[in-house]
């Protein structure tokens, strides 16, 4: 993928003539495959706290809604559609799911400014940033609250991305899609990314200032309300469920299947499965 990325406008050409005269070998049924993540990148560059909603239904750290909060996953977090997500107490008994949208960056840059940030993307995929809350959330004694987001974040399974990756001509405007999450059929999560605070355009323009964005880097652009997190009172959680949408009664645990839909890329698949010694 990440050479598929690199040859840019003339790969792209390549893979639309191979879709319109394709050759008897070059197209499978999508149910003959196994899917695996559309991408390995080498660098993923979170953005937490970038929906109105979600800042809203849960206790707030000082900097909450006043800049993007920034942490890393690498690609040693990535599973692909399907792939189980393990479930391990050594680790939390707080396991948690966040649809998000994700960009794909295509053109190298630094110090992009936001108004041609949007040139440097080469698409879209669907991520499921999956968070050790008791990990994450902290609190002092004064009740401050704050994040210790490196553990709570970054660990095995902890990225599942996939299906595809939509190119910007299926995706002109990233600010208009609706996304959701389901949990064993309920539905958890659903909003539209005109919600963010700092659109994906601003968010890679502020990565663009610590980070040369190179082709294959994702940016995680945030999550919306309804996390298992939005009712657990211990850490904060102060949701309350609208327009149908069901509150988590707990957090994930294994046989739990979770899909993550965004509108014009598809449906993410994953079921929670017990960590094992010897899979």
């Amino acid at each position: 993928m990440l050479v598929f990325i690199e040859g840019a406008g003339d790969a792209m050409r390549a893979a639309e003539r191979l879709l319109h005269e394709p050759p008897a070998h070059a197209v499978r049924p999508l149910g003959d495959l196994e899917l695996a993540a559309p991408i390995l990148p080498s660098t993923v560059l979170c953005a937490g706290s970038n929906y109105r909603a979600h800042n809203a239904e849960k206790a707030g750290s000082p900097l909450s809604g006043r800049e993007p909060e920034f942490f890393l996953k690498t690609s040693d977090c990535v599973i692909g559609p399907h792939d189980p997500i393990l479930f391990d107490e050594r680790l939390t008994r707080k396991l948690d799911c966040e649809t998000e949208l994700a960009i794909v960056i295509g053109r190298e840059g630094r110090f992009i400014p936001a108004k041609t940030a949007l040139d440097h993307v080469f698409g879209y995929t669907i991520a499921n940033d999956v968070t050790a809350r008791d990990r994450q959330v902290r609190q002092t004694e004064d009740g401050i609250v704050f994040y210790e987001l490196g553990r709570g974040k970054a660990f095995d399974s902890s990225l599942p991305l996939g299906p595809v990756i939509a190119s910007t001509s299926d995706i002109p405007d990233p600010q208009s899609l609706q996304l959701r999450t389901f949990i064993n059929g309920d539905a958890r999560q659903s909003a539209s990314t005109s919600d963010m605070i700092w659109t994906c355009a601003e968010l890679i323009h502020f990565f663009s200032i610590n980070f040369t964005l190179r082709p294959g880097m994702i940016i995680l652009t945030g999550t919306p309300a309804g996390t298992a997190w939005s009712v657990d009172t211990e850490l904060g959680g102060k949701w309350r469920p609208t327009d149908g949408l069901v509150a988590a009664s707990r957090y994930c645990r294994p046989g739990d299947r979770i899909v993550s839909e965004i509108e014009s890329i598809g449906a993410l698949e994953s079921v929670v499965a017990a960590y094992s010694e010897n899979p």
